[in-house]
């Protein structure tokens, strides 16, 4: 049964939270990622598939792989960030759905020969959990930095294209490059003082209907 969180909860989640482009020089312990992924785990996705598959980036170097694909402008928000996540999508995320969705032992074979269903329902729902990864930073004190302007294909060549280690395959490597970048956040602790004043949003009529 849900319940209602207190209004301190809220601001923290939404009505406070910001995005962040300059950083304190705090670190982001691989104890609070694992609490991140914990907790973000949990929320729903298309019959359990889980498709996102996140790159925590921590050090410099792994970093600086990623500098030649930014944008000119997310290029110093990211190398001073003491995290930057690669929110990916996995295309084979099927295979894992006899573990994940064991009470339809069939639903792979809905996928395995669809190429269309697969990327829309890997991409729809690794951008949910995308989010549901900012909701969860916030609810353990991290803030957050989503950006969209990079070169996916580098990325991708990068972080995820044949013989780069694997996400929890049986092999080693990936035999080809099934992983698909989505977008990158930067997470750490924001620095208040880089912030402009809060931009408006639609309201209600504006962005809804009641039908």
């Amino acid at each position: 049964m849900g319940h209602k969180v207190e209004d301190a909860a809220l601001d923290t989640l939404f009505r406070e939270a910001r995005t962040y482009a300059k950083w304190q020089p705090r670190p982001v312990s691989d104890e609070t990622l694992h609490d991140l992924y914990d907790l973000l785990k949990w929320a729903p996705t298309s019959a359990n598939a889980e498709p996102a598959r996140f790159a925590f980036l921590r050090s410099k170097e792994s970093r600086e792989r990623l500098r030649p694909a930014l944008a000119p402008l997310n290029i110093e928000k990211t190398m001073t960030a003491p995290v930057t996540v690669i929110v990916a999508y996995d295309l084979r995320f099927y295979a894992q759905l006899p573990k994940l969705f064991p009470q339809n032992p069939g639903m792979a074979k809905h996928f395995e020969n669809n190429p269309e269903m697969v990327e829309s329902t890997a991409k729809r729902n690794s951008s949910l959990q995308g989010a549901y990864m900012i909701m969860a930073a916030r609810a353990l004190g991290l803030d957050c930095g989503p950006m969209s302007g990079f070169d996916h294909a580098k990325v991708d060549e990068e972080f995820f294209a044949a013989g780069k280690p694997c996400f929890g395959c049986d092999q080693e490597f990936f035999p080809e490059g099934h992983v698909k970048t989505n977008f990158i956040c930067n997470l750490g602790y924001g620095d208040p003082s880089s912030l402009h004043p809060r931009l408006p949003r639609l309201a209600f009529n504006e962005a809804c209907s009641l039908l």
